[in-house]
């Protein structure tokens, strides 16, 4: 895989630093003294994010809150203003990256896979048996023959999702790697953030503590109305630094909020990575051993079906075999114990000759009476011829 490019929002270590150069947008303010009695003020009140700071966040607090010039009517306004405008633009970095973020392709694509890997099943290659037409007709609906060409085009088609898999694995580690970097630049963002409400909450504590007293006493003191005047504009100025110091923690909250968000995201792109991986490494595979083992078996019950018909024709020739041997030697055998001719033909044959000899004989007996009833006729019918010859006389 290929290096990705460094992006855009990627910047050296020193980031904290460069949050904190410019406080105030850009405008120089001349540095006040320190006043010891600022801390000292401070301490009465436990609860200030200044001492849960690290020890050197927390110097560059009190350095910060050196800076913040009542004097100088842009201070609030643009305090802190670098850091959000940062923020801001980190906070359109990370929409690009969610909205860039196609999780439904994604999802599209595991979803086609998993239609490739169902349109051939395994069970399909199990013996199938015959139903009443397919007896009929003499064939299958699902041949061998087209389940192999299906599940030939079926790999193809799944080996080359598999490769958009791959390359949408690599985008979704590609893109946990940036939302690290984003991650970092997000805390830089809250410490940075830490430490400008911390300075606004040290200036507004020493304002409410010292400055503001002191301006007040010397008014009643003085009696100027201008006195009276510089004790308000303070008054307000810690109002409007107050309100300032609201904003920032808002920003801040921002930050805190995007941190999970940010994790979120990683956890999905880790979760569909490690889901593609699942996909490529095991299911792929998987199904295709299902599918080689499946196409072993079936070839194995070919070959057993042909050597039970070869051994079923071997067995039917044998039998027959048998069959006609016995009746051949059977048939042999009576011949052999037989005379030449059998008794019973002989008597049959005599039992013929008898009877054709008595009707022989009585037809002969028969004829020789008629015969000599013809004789006594003709003699009739001479004797009568000759009488009725000497009546005519």
């Amino acid at each position: 895989m290929t290096e990705a490019k460094e992006p855009l929002w990627q910047e050296t270590s020193g980031e904290l630093d460069d949050l904190l150069a410019d406080p105030f947008g850009g405008r120089e303010l001349a540095e006040e003294q320190a006043n010891s009695s600022v801390q000292n003020a401070g301490s009465r009140k436990p609860a200030r994010l200044v001492d849960m700071l690290p020890e050197e966040n927390r110097q560059k607090a009190y350095e910060l809150a050196k800076q913040i010039d009542p004097a100088n009517h842009q201070a609030v306004i643009l305090y802190g203003t670098q850091a959000q405008s940062k923020l801001l633009n980190f906070s359109h970095t990370m929409l690009d990256q969610v909205q860039k973020k196609d999780i439904g392709e994604i999802g599209d694509i595991l979803n086609d896979l998993m239609r490739k890997l169902d349109q051939v099943n395994p069970e399909e290659l199990a013996p199938e048996k015959k139903n009443f037409f397919s007896r009929m007709f003499g064939k299958i609906s699902n041949s061998v023959q087209e389940i192999l060409s299906k599940y030939q085009k079926t790999s193809a088609q799944i080996d080359r999702i598999s490769v958009k898999l791959d390359l949408s694995k690599k985008t979704l580690l590609k893109d946990i790697q940036m939302l690290e970097q984003l991650y970092e630049k997000n805390k830089d963002y809250f410490h940075a953030l830490n430490i400008y409400i911390a300075a606004g909450e040290l200036k507004v504590e020493e304002l409410q503590t010292r400055t503001i007293p002191e301006l007040k006493k010397k008014a009643e003191e003085t009696g100027d109305q201008m006195a009276f005047q510089e004790v308000n504009d303070m008054i307000q100025f810690t109002d409007r630094l107050e309100k300032r110091l609201h904003d920032l923690k808002l920003s801040r909250q921002i930050t805190i909020q995007s941190a999970p968000q940010i994790r979120l995201i990683q956890n999905t792109n880790q979760t569909l990575a490690e889901k593609i991986q699942s996909s490529i490494m095991t299911a792929i595979p998987l199904w295709k051993n299902q599918i080689a083992i499946a196409l072993t078996l079936i070839r194995q019950r070919h070959a057993v079906e042909a050597q039970k018909q070869v051994s079923k024709t071997t067995n039917e020739l044998l039998l027959r075999n048998a069959e006609m041997l016995k009746a051949n030697t059977v048939e042999t055998a009576q011949e052999n114990e037989r005379g030449l001719v059998d008794i019973e033909t002989l008597k049959k044959t005599q039992e013929s000759l008898v009877s054709t000899l008595e009707e022989t004989l009585r037809i002969q007996q028969e004829g020789r009476a008629k015969r000599h009833q013809a004789e006594q006729e003709l003699v009739t019918m001479e004797n009568e011829l000759k009488q009725k010859l000497l009546d005519l006389k």
